[in-house]
């Protein structure tokens, strides 16, 4: 078993033409096409994350370098452009699902952009997608109380399971946000591990509930793309983001205090 970083790559819409909200965070096909080609050029082998747990947990098998392909959130682009991608490579990916923003019975309405329906969900999967949780309506999971919290874990969790007939094992937190609450939850739910951002290399020492992954934007150049995949100049390539997270955790603790503080004189 090795204990080797792994690169996590965490991707959002792949889209030629996508709206303001997603704009940031989306990769274009013709890019998307390229990053697969190069980490097939560079010899490096795609797996699921359950995969990648299962392997630091119990020691199963992995390739002799592995990258994580995953996706957030549940964007139409995923089946129309980057489904043919990975398929030409034989790539395996995973796709975390917010179950509320998935085009069907369960939607909310509250999607941020054109989402898959369950159909193409049903189709990645057959085609060596793993699907995971993403929440049901993608809010900030710490900053939850403790009974919707749970709600928006198993409801996630259900419906995954009953429109797939399998159990998502995977999960991921939505904005990347997390806490031992937030965390300690997601086992009980039943997830077998969960990723976070951290814009840095997976380690087995992070434990299976707080992988770290590395965010392709619509920015990411190919050779910042080449330099994320092979774990170089990480820290450098994301200075400006760790920066902008500090000093948004301290505005989001502030709150936490403040709600704690009203409802303990309630």
């Amino acid at each position: 078993m090795t204990d080797a970083p792994v690169p996590i790559l965490m991707y959002h819409a792949i889209a030629t033409d996508p709206n303001e909200a997603t704009r940031e965070l989306s990769v274009t096909p013709d890019d998307f096409a390229v990053q697969m080609a190069l980490v097939d050029d560079l010899g490096l082998t795609p797996v699921g994350t359950a995969a990648l747990a299962a392997h630091w947990r119990d020691g199963r098998p992995l390739p002799a370098r592995p990258v994580l392909i995953t996706f957030d959130d549940g964007y139409e682009g995923v089946h129309r452009h980057a489904l043919p991608a990975l398929a030409k490579h034989g790539f395996a990916a995973t796709l975390f699902v917010s179950t509320g923003w998935i085009r069907g019975p369960h939607d909310t309405g509250a999607a941020l952009d054109t989402m898959l329906d369950w159909d193409q969900v049903r189709e990645l999967a057959a085609a060596d997608v793993e699907i995971g949780g993403h929440s049901h309506t993608h809010p900030q999971l710490d900053q939850l109380d403790d009974a919707t919290l749970r709600h928006e874990l198993i409801h996630c969790k259900e419906i995954v399971t009953d429109e797939l007939g399998t159990v998502p094992a995977s999960f991921a937190y939505p904005y990347g946000y997390s806490s031992r609450r937030v965390r300690q939850a997601v086992r009980e739910t039943g997830y077998g591990q969960a990723l976070a951002v951290g814009n840095g290399l997976a380690r087995r020492r992070q434990g299976p509930y707080a992988l770290r992954r590395v965010t392709v934007r619509r920015s990411t150049g190919i050779e910042e793309f080449e330099r994320l995949v092979e774990g170089r100049a990480i820290a450098r390539n994301f200075a400006g983001d760790r920066a902008l997270t500090k000093g948004y955790a301290l505005v989001r603790r502030a709150r936490q205090v403040r709600r704690k503080a009203i409802r303990s004189r309630v």
